[in-house]
């Protein structure tokens, strides 16, 4: 079931720092249920176009394809990304897991068709819409990895037996340990500029104007300051038991086409993976294109070339 949402109502900040060129609200919100959990959905594009399900990665929020997603809309595309839980004006949850973001994945995509759509995921939204599509392969046409294609470089020896029980028990236990020491506090505020400028730390690349302009779609403005949308437990690697590798070993399974975008600058938030990290692992109908100019937000850092790359792939 979807419900749509009231625009919220925009401040002397927001009159200020939120216009960006080529950004542009999207054309309608909703509310899905998600077994119980509140996620917001939004959608750039004609309400009656073909669908394709966009998911952002971990810390963003699909606000953050506010540029990158009305391209995709032009090209003819109901763009269809949601808030995950935790993030944005999606609810908080008791926890957090791989599982539970898949899930909700595939409750945003029931209320909006039963036919089969592209997926288009950055970096934790890519891995979880691949995940999405070797589970439900006959609800994918397509899936696009905007870096976040695993990599191995940093493995860890792989738990086996009772040892993967005890490690699966210690991050459960870690997560619902953390979710008690911080049931009730709030992420720290500070004005748009400061928050523009925390946001840069992990976004080195991007400009301090589209920083500024991020704050008004994903941070609030509370009597106290602005702060993030996020809940305070969130931090990174926070969705669960997980490892890159487990995904990459999975990835010949994949049963649609694949297009891969890769990026040749390393940044904290990336994957570092290289063409030769995952050549061995594709599945057929696999297209690899590395973007060496670029960073791991390379959909924000180049809007147009990756729509054009995305859409050629997806024609």
């Amino acid at each position: 079931m979807s419900q749509p949402l009231d625009e919220e109502s925009s401040g002397s900040d927001e009159e200020r720092c939120g216009r960006y060129p080529g950004a542009r609200a999207p054309d309608r919100r909703r509310r899905v249920n998600a077994h119980g959990l509140g996620i917001t959905v939004s959608e750039w594009g004609d309400a009656e176009g073909p669908p394709l399900l966009l998911a952002h990665g971990g810390f963003d929020f699909a606000g953050t394809y506010a540029v990158f997603a009305p391209l995709l809309a032009e090209r003819g595309w109901r763009v269809v990304s949601w808030d995950q839980r935790g993030h944005g004006d999606s609810d908080h949850a008791a926890l957090y897991t791989w599982d539970a973001d898949v899930r909700d994945a595939l409750a945003v995509l029931d209320a909006t068709t039963r036919e089969p759509v592209p997926f288009v995921g950055h970096s934790k939204g890519a891995g979880m819409l691949t995940t999405l599509a070797q589970i439900l392969p006959h609800r994918a046409s397509h899936v696009v990895s905007i870096d976040g294609l695993p990599s191995a470089r940093h493995r860890r020896p792989e738990p086996s037996g009772d040892e993967r029980t005890r490690y699966m028990a210690e991050l459960f236990g870690d997560m619902l340990d953390r979710r008690r020491r911080l049931a009730e506090t709030q992420r720290r505020p500070g004005t748009l500029e400061e928050l523009a400028r925390r946001r840069g730390r992990m976004n080195p690349r991007l400009s301090f104007e589209w920083l500024c302009y991020l704050v008004t779609v994903g941070a609030r403005h509370d009597p106290d300051g602005w702060r993030w949308k996020l809940d305070p437990v969130m931090r990174f690697g926070g969705f669960g038991p997980w490892r890159p590798e487990w995904a990459r070993n999975q990835l010949p399974s994949l049963s649609v086409p694949l297009l891969g975008i890769l990026v040749g600058i390393i940044e904290e938030m990336g994957f570092e993976t290289s063409r030769e990290d995952v050549e061995p692992y594709l599945p057929r109908d696999s297209r690899i294109e590395v973007i060496e100019d670029s960073g791991h937000f390379v959909h924000i850092e180049k809007p147009a070339e990756i729509a054009a790359l995305v859409c050629d792939f997806l024609s």
